[in-house]
Order: structure tokens, then C-alpha cells, then sequence
């Protein structure tokens, strides 16, 4: 058997990209359906059968993003754009949480920063402060250098992730214009973008795969604990040890996330976005 990886699944179509760089069309045997359902990302191990190549085993997932379902990526490019839509620290906090529940790395990117004409713009605070905070912050424009981005790209699995009309298929069809990907406009009445992506597919880039997912409006944390919260915000992995193990850090006595806010050692902004997502998880 060969392993592979799957780079994109279109109703029953699955393509996988060999170790050795061949790129093979692959069904999805059924005792493998039986255990688990494969996703863009999925390791497997993959067999020739006759005339067609069948997939025989899902390899153990190193993590899985639920929106967009993928499998083993090494980061998450979270897009929020300045302007139309206009940024929104919880919407980005919230998609912020959603990553590193999954263990995964995330990368902000600010787009249309040639949408910013004031140079004393409270953007440049909230930049400041995910940056202040040990956040790897990248700043798009439509003609700038996208050097720094290619640069986090090379030899990783990643993911572009964001609302509709923050401009993840622009970005895409900039860092490689071979891939032809449709653009829309932003609505002018819904001041959000029209869906151009149907289905997350890995894209070959800096020697790694790139995915572009389709937009998304809605992010749900009703099956998140939360506890489970509590211990995954990046922002508070110095200020852990506090008095209680179940700390959820909102009234509880000698709380280390509270002391480190009041000291100014944790961002105000992502402490209140998190105590806004605290009450949509499972208690």
C-alpha cells in the first residue's frame, strides 16, 4: 500500500497526492466508510485495485477543523477585513477560540488595509494589541508585498479562514494566479460577500498546500465545555495557575487570567470577548 494525502473531495470524486508526487483519482472502500468519513487533509493508505485506486485506511488525525472540516493543519490564517465588512474584534475572537480549540496555530490577517485613510484609525489599535499579545499579525493591502505571508506558508498545511468578503479568494488568486479562482464583489446592500467557494480543497504553494474554505456566518460553541475554553485561549497560556483547576476566570478568588488583565499583562479586549463566548459553551 502507498500513503497519500487527500487534497479535495467533490460529492463521491476523491483525490489524493501520493508521497512520491503523483496525484491519483481514489474510491473510498466501504469497510473505511464503516469507521469514519474522510476529509480534505485525511492521511491514508491506499491501494491498487485492477484499474482503480482504493483507500483502505484513514490514518489518525493529528487535529480536524469542524468549519471547514480538515484534517491535520499546521496553521489557520483567520482574515478579517477593515472595511465592508467593517472588523469586529468579537467575531474575530470568536473565530480566534475555534482554532485554538483545535490546537491549531492561528495567523491574523488584516485585509484592504488601503481602505484605512486615517492614520490614528482604532484598527491600528486592535493591531497593536493581538501583536502585543504574541499574535502573528499580517497586513494586506491590494498592491503590497506578500513576502511575509509566503514565508509562513513554506513547507505548512494551511488554511484560509474568514467571513464572506474579507477577500480569501483574492489573497489566493494573488499568492498564485494559476488558480483562476472566482471573486465576487461585496454586496452593497448586505455589506457581506456572496459565497464563491463550495468545497475546501489543499492548493500546492511554498512547497506546502494552501486551502481556501467556503465562507461562513455562523460560528456555534454549544458543544464546547467550558472548561475546554478556559484552558485554550492563547492569550492566557502564562496566567494558568490559578487557585481552582476548574477556574473559568469570571468571579472565582485569586483567578491568575483576572490578575494578569487587571496588570495589563492580558488584553482587556480579548478577556470580555471571552467571557462573551463563555456563555455559549456547556457549562
Amino acid at each position: 500500500m502507498r500513503k497519500g494525502r487527500i487534497i479535495s473531495i467533490v460529492s463521491n470524486q476523491v483525490k489524493v497526492k501520493l508521497e512520491d508526487g503523483q496525484l491519483v483519482d481514489a474510491i473510498i472502500m466501504g469497510k473505511v466508510r464503516l469507521d469514519k468519513a474522510p476529509i480534505v487533509g485525511d492521511i491514508v493508505m491506499v491501494e491498487s485495485i485492477e484499474d482503480k485506486v482504493g483507500i483502505q485506511e484513514i490514518c489518525e488525525r493529528a487535529n480536524q477543523l469542524q468549519r471547514p472540516l480538515l484534517a491535520n493543519i499546521d496553521q489557520v490564517f483567520v482574515l478579517m477585513s477593515t472595511r465592508k465588512p467593517d472588523f469586529s474584534s468579537l467575531l474575530a475572537d470568536r473565530m480566534l477560540a475555534q482554532v485554538m480549540l483545535a490546537h491549531i496555530h492561528p495567523v491574523i490577517v488584516f485585509t484592504k488595509m488601503d481602505k484605512i485613510e486615517d492614520p490614528n484609525d482604532p484598527i491600528y489599535d486592535y493591531i497593536d494589541d493581538y501583536r502585543k499579545s504574541g499574535y502573528d499579525v499580517i497586513l494586506v493591502d491590494k498592491e503590497n508585498d506578500l513576502s511575509p505571508l509566503r514565508e509562513l506558508l513554506k513547507d505548512k498545511i494551511s488554511v484560509l479562514s474568514g467571513n464572506s468578503g474579507v477577500g480569501k479568494s483574492t489573497l489566493l488568486n494573488r499568492l498564485d494566479k494559476s488558480l483562476q479562482i472566482r471573486t465576487q464583489e461585496v454586496s452593497k446592500s448586505l455589506n457581506r460577500g456572496k459565497h464563491t467557494t463550495t468545497q475546501s480543497t489543499l492548493h500546492p504553494i511554498e512547497g506546502g498546500y494552501l486551502a481556501d474554505t467556503p465562507g461562513f456566518s455562523t460560528i456555534s460553541f454549544e458543544r464546547v465545555s467550558q472548561y475546554e475554553l478556559s484552558q485554550s485561549i492563547y492569550d492566557f497560556r502564562d496566567h494558568l495557575n490559578c487557585k481552582f483547576r476548574d477556574c473559568l476566570h469570571q468571579s472565582e478568588p485569586q483567578c491568575a487570567v483576572k490578575l494578569g488583565v487587571k496588570n495589563k499583562e492580558i488584553s482587556e479586549i480579548r478577556y470580555e470577548n471571552y467571557l462573551k463566548i463563555l456563555q455559549e459553551c456547556e457549562g
